[in-house]
């Protein structure tokens, strides 16, 4: 699955990169926070403390850093702004277990073999590690500790709390406040409210996870909540361009789960909803694009696996429309690619449904448009993608050559 995250600030898991420290690890920290110089002209992210003494980390002129002990609790030692006259700082809400939706963390509430948040949480007996249960059902021995699993429990209790962290996770936004002009005691001022966008790009990161670790139910869980929420806020607001696409890519998402699950008839009515609300938003953004001509080929799949051929075809020739009048805007490569490939799922529905002369029509336009395409060197990937077409585009006029001399 390559699900199209519809949300701005959403990280992806594998996009986090992991920063190695310096050379220097024996030279001795400086004392005092370091006040790096402010290139972009912005102020200051203040984050909060850690009340352990983690994470200070000093950065001495023309020295690599000395990266000290990160905090096991997720707090980050911030340093002060020098432009400390007109612009305030900003305190980050920052989740004090390490969950956020800008960077991955494994925390107390995760489990440890797909690396989301429990789900149906299951103790192992007799260590009394815990994880998900459709993860460690896969196990004889612990993945933590070796020894081998006698039985598993369900922790009810465990999972209640991890429920509740799940349902007000990133639902408070702190205040902007002058630090200069705070007075010492002084309690910074929170207030909670509904923030989606995080709140979402959170959900969609731990079924991700989840999906990739082929806990199935736990990625619906995560994902059903983040269509609720969505759905909450076309109540309120309409359906608006954001939350079109936003709730198409999730109910997309959806569908390929009950499809990894083997629901095929879920996962037709999910990408059917997912091409519903796709088809609202403009034709404009090309990633939504992308993601509507996708959903409308799984459809077909699923219609073809299941011999409904003319439903099959209906649906291929749509995604193939969309993809047309895309390169109309945006003739990349990659977009010429996926036309041959749609033109190649059509031309072998109409072989398969009798009607030869469009079959062959349709190979021998992808061929055409293929050998046309000029790639530049260094675009392997796409390279070896066109050739893999092409070589089945090949295979599907070879068929047709023994009936060509009669």
């Amino acid at each position: 699955m390559k699900p199209v995250c519809p949300f701005v600030r959403a990280s992806r898991p594998d996009d986090t990169c992991i920063k190695k420290p310096g050379e220097n690890q024996n030279k001795q920290q400086a004392g005092q926070e370091s006040k790096p110089k402010h290139e972009s002209g912005e102020s200051t992210v203040v984050l909060p403390k850690c009340p352990f003494g983690y994470g200070q980390e000093s950065k001495p002129k023309q020295e690599s850093a000395v990266v000290s002990p990160k905090c096991p609790f997720g707090y980050v030692q911030g340093s002060n702004s020098r432009q400390e006259s007109e612009e305030s700082a900003i305190m980050s809400p920052k989740c004090p277990f390490g969950y956020d939706s800008q960077t991955f963390k494994l925390g107390p509430f995760s489990c440890m073999i797909c690396q989301a948040l429990l789900y149906d949480c299951s103790r192992c007996v007799p260590c009394s590690h815990v994880f998900c249960k459709a993860c460690i059902s896969r196990f004889k021995d612990c993945p933590l500790c070796g020894v081998d699993i006698e039985k598993t429990e369900g922790d009810e209790n465990l999972q209640n709390v991890v429920d509740r962290f799940i349902e007000g996770h990133a639902r408070i936004k702190r205040s902007q406040v002058n630090d200069d002009k705070e007075e010492k005691g002084e309690r910074k001022t929170v207030m909670y409210e509904d923030v989606s966008l995080k709140r979402g790009a959170f959900l969609v990161q731990q079924a991700m996870l989840a999906f990739r670790a082929n806990n199935i139910n736990s990625a619906k869980s995560r994902l059903t909540m983040c269509e609720d929420d969505i759905r909450g806020q076309l109540e309120r607001m309409g359906n608006t361009s954001e939350f079109c696409s936003q709730l198409g890519a999730v109910l997309g998402m959806l569908g390929d789960c009950c499809r990894a699950s083997g629901d095929a008839a879920s996962a037709v009515t999910y990408f059917e909803e997912c091409v519903n609300f796709l088809v609202k938003v403009p034709k404009d953004d090309l990633e939504i694009t992308h993601t509507l001509s996708v959903s409308l080929n799984k459809i077909g799949d699923l219609k073809y696996y299941d011999g409904d051929l003319e439903a099959a075809r209906s649906h291929y020739f749509k995604a193939l429309d969309v993809r047309r009048n895309a390169i109309k805007q945006h003739s990349a490569p990659s977009q010429i690619i996926n036309v041959a490939i749609s033109l190649a799922k059509v031309a072998d529905v109409d072989r398969n449904l009798g009607n030869e002369d469009a079959a062959v029509g349709g190979f021998e336009e992808a061929i055409k448009m293929l050998q046309s395409l000029k790639l530049n060197p260094e675009e392997v990937s796409l390279e070896q993608r066109r050739l893999s077409v092409l070589q089945f585009l090949d295979s599907q006029m070879e068929k047709k050559q023994p009936d060509s001399g009669d």
